[in-house]
């Protein structure tokens, strides 16, 4: 089995369109929350999201090109850009039988299938756009990536709610520790924030209302937290075999080590106990770490009611003493819940407090709640040496991905 390294990272959601501008802005506690501008939110009880603002597609793609591209598979292929320059990787005509391609969306293209429905509907069209289908199609960012990069190896898309991309990276990370791969590209990507999206999370009634300051509307932890914020955008990172990236000379910004995913079985949107903390343990398992060298979790961390106070039982469950001395932060309170995106975007964050000695906060924190009483890194972010860190999804449907990465040393 091989060791399993990160060389690349790519980064495009509300905070930052790009991995510098991201983590600055985590640093600082910046909100990327606001009213929704893509389409006129005053019929919707919920009117904000974190959306990636001043965005227009057509300064980074081509207009024939982007007949072809839902928004969703247009971040995927800007945060791989990023990721792929970022490594600094030249992969040879020989080696892409080896380079794959892994990316988790939890809603697919959500945009072409609203406007489907519009003209179906509403519009009473006869004849729908003939790319339909290769824009709402869940793979359609591995396919175009795959495309753009020429990685002809393993090369799949996940789909399990707001873990698709813990997943993604989960296995992208054992197709190269067990030899089927070299490199692969792996994250995840979504753009939910359209009329028919917001108007079905808003049945849920999970969603914060952002009355006030929508800046401030996820709260995570917080005693007075009423929801999540839906957010969108993409994160991708360039997982190598060590053996690979040291011939090339490659920057290591972390080690891959463990990966845990697990099934509640149990309540299609109620977490448990038992699930998530299986997860953990079997990616503590993995690494060869014992739970008392833990430093960091990046947590799943929605700002709902429920999952909140689950999350610090599952961690209490799993730690013990030692989870009153770890820290655990949610960057969800600033870039929002990118659904099948947020556990890529987590783990960029986790990798990058690795890297640069410092750890996000949880922002917009007001007051404790008890029963959420562990280390959340209230509101600034924190320095500090981070060796082994966790970054936790845990999905609708009981569905969870738990990733762990080291210091690379």
């Amino acid at each position: 089995m091989r060791r399993v390294v990160i060389t690349g990272l790519g980064v495009f959601v509300s905070i930052g369109k790009d991995v510098e501008t991201f983590f600055s802005n985590l640093m600082k506690a910046q909100s990327g929350v606001h009213r929704i501008k893509q389409f006129d939110p005053s019929a919707l009880s919920v009117q904000i999201g974190a959306e990636i603002a001043e965005y227009n597609p057509a300064d980074y793609f081509p207009p024939k090109r982007l007949d072809l591209l839902d928004r969703f598979t247009q971040f995927a292929l800007l945060s791989a850009q990023e990721a792929m320059r970022s490594s600094g990787l030249e992969v040879k005509a020989e080696e892409r039988p080896r380079f794959g391609v892994v990316l988790g969306s939890g809603m697919g293209g959500a945009q072409a299938l609203d406007d489907g429905y519009l003209n179906l509907y509403a519009r009473q069209a006869t004849r729908l756009h003939p790319f339909t289908i290769p824009k709402i199609m869940h793979n359609a960012p591995v396919s175009q990536v795959c495309m753009e990069y020429g990685a002809q190896g393993p090369s799949f898309a996940t789909a399990t709610a707001c873990s698709s991309s813990g997943h993604a990276i989960g296995e992208a990370y054992h197709l190269i520790k067990f030899g089927l791969a070299d490199i692969m590209l792996a994250g995840g990507t979504d753009a939910p924030i359209t009329y028919g999206m917001m108007r079905s999370w808003e049945s849920v009634r999970v969603l914060a209302s952002g009355n006030g300051d929508p800046r401030r509307a996820c709260r995570p932890f917080s005693r007075d937290r009423e929801g999540m914020v839906i957010g969108e955008g993409a994160a991708t990172l360039v997982l190598e075999d060590l053996d690979h990236a040291r011939r090339r000379g490659a920057k290591i910004y972390a080690e891959m080590s463990g990966f845990g995913m697990t099934s509640d079985a149990g309540h299609i949107t109620q977490p448990t106990i038992d699930g998530p903390a299986r997860a953990i343990r079997m990616a503590l398992q993995e690494a060869g770490v014992n739970p008392e060298e833990v430093d960091y979790i990046n947590a799943h961390g929605t700002g709902t009611r429920l999952n909140d106070a689950t999350e610090t039982s599952i961690v209490k469950e799993v730690f013990r003493e030692h989870a009153r001395r770890l820290c655990m932060s949610s960057t969800k309170s600033m870039h929002g819940h990118v659904m099948g995106a947020t556990g890529a975007v987590e783990l960029a964050a986790t990798v990058l407090a690795i890297q640069r000695g410092a750890v996000p906060p949880t922002a917009n924190f007001t007051e404790p709640d008890p029963e959420c009483d562990l280390d959340i890194v209230p509101n600034e972010a924190r320095s500090m040496r981070v060796r082994i860190a966790l970054s936790n999804s845990f999905a609708f449907g009981g569905l969870n991905a738990v990733l762990l990465v080291r210091r690379f040393e």
